[in-house]
């Protein structure tokens, strides 16, 4: 008896290791490349969608964080020599760098934040595009604001900003023809004080509804006593929101990270735009709960941004994208 299950065992033992073997081996090593601190709202959605891939088992993922552009190809090189699959990172400052990085290692997938065109055969190229629910937060922002004057606080007049401050202006100008907007750049990712005087200044000049594309706004908003829209990240359970942000346009990065590392393991890897991946159609972008705010806001307005939500979903609206600098309308 002890015999035939000593001989029933090895068939199951070896079918175990192969069946081990073969999740090791469905894995791919994947390297983040970060400029900004992990904990920078931008860096850490990339972060967190590659950790989740992780912890899924999809991947082996290595990282590195305040990495300078001065010193970013030779990181990139370096993780290109250490037998990655996979590379996700920000190009924004090294463009035609980090393309020649790609040419010289045709083997391995890019995934890179950059504001221009997929090159080769394996630079994919994304961007911030959750212009979709800022539209939205403008309608609902444009509806609650009393003075009828918005402020938006950002960090660069660069296209991915750019492009949302337009569709919160648009969607607050859908509701209220006569909306007025406040807009100042702080020239910094991360410089919380900065924002937190530019959204101080703004509400000494009648603001009463702010909009925070960087963090620090918030707190302006708080001390105040008046509403903030957040954006990224969900602003009101994140950075200490409760009470102050009705809503955020959340940036999801899960659904193109995931295709990319799909493609290579399947070996169609090509270069691309996924900048659909980071819209509201592919799951790429989302409108936050309004959470203690649901019912501070108006039926009729929750009902026309569940319309047009559901509308841009089935693509039957379309948030007009427009990178042009926004300005001050009064």
């Amino acid at each position: 008896m002890r015999l035939f299950k000593l001989v029933l065992m090895v068939p199951l033992l070896a079918l175990l290791a192969l069946s081990i073997h073969s999740a090791e081996a469905a894995k791919i090593k994947v390297a983040g490349i970060y400029t900004q601190p992990i904990q920078q709202k931008w860096d850490a959605r990339l972060h967190q969608a590659l950790e989740k891939a992780s912890k899924a088992g999809e991947i082996e993922y290595v990282f590195s964080e305040k990495v300078a552009n001065t010193d970013y190809v030779r990181v990139l090189r370096e993780y290109a020599e250490s037998g990655v699959s996979l590379v996700v990172g920000e190009a924004f400052g090294i463009s035609k760098e980090a393309r020649q990085v790609a040419d010289d290692y045709p083997k391995i997938a890019f995934l890179m934040g950059d504001p221009f065109k997929p090159h080769g055969s394996n630079f994919s190229v994304f961007d911030n595009y959750i212009h979709e629910p800022c539209y939205l937060m403008g309608i609902i922002a444009g509806s609650m604001s009393k003075s009828g004057k918005i402020g938006m606080v950002g960090g660069y007049p660069i296209g991915e900003v750019n492009r949302l401050f337009h569709a919160f202006m648009a969607g607050a100008l859908s509701v209220n023809p006569k909306a007025q907007f406040k807009v100042n750049f702080i020239g910094s990712w991360y410089d919380p004080p900065k924002a937190k005087e530019a959204a101080f200044a703004q509400i000494e000049t009648g603001v009463d509804v702010l909009y925070a594309e960087r963090a620090g706004v918030v707190d302006a908003a708080r001390e105040k006593g008046i509403l903030a829209f957040g954006n990224v990240n969900d602003m009101n359970k994140e950075e200490n929101g409760k009470d102050v942000v009705v809503a955020s346009a959340l940036w999801h990065m899960e659904s193109a990270i995931n295709n990319a590392i799909a493609e290579v393991k399947s070996g169609s890897f090509k270069a691309a735009d996924y900048k659909e991946w980071t819209m509201m159609a592919k799951g790429g972008a989302s409108l936050s709960p309004y959470y203690e705010f649901e019912g501070k806001i108006s039926g009729d307005i929750k009902a026309r941004v569940a319309k047009l939500q559901a509308d841009i979903m089935a693509g039957k609206f379309t948030v007009e994208i427009n990178d042009e600098e926004p300005k001050s309308t009064f």
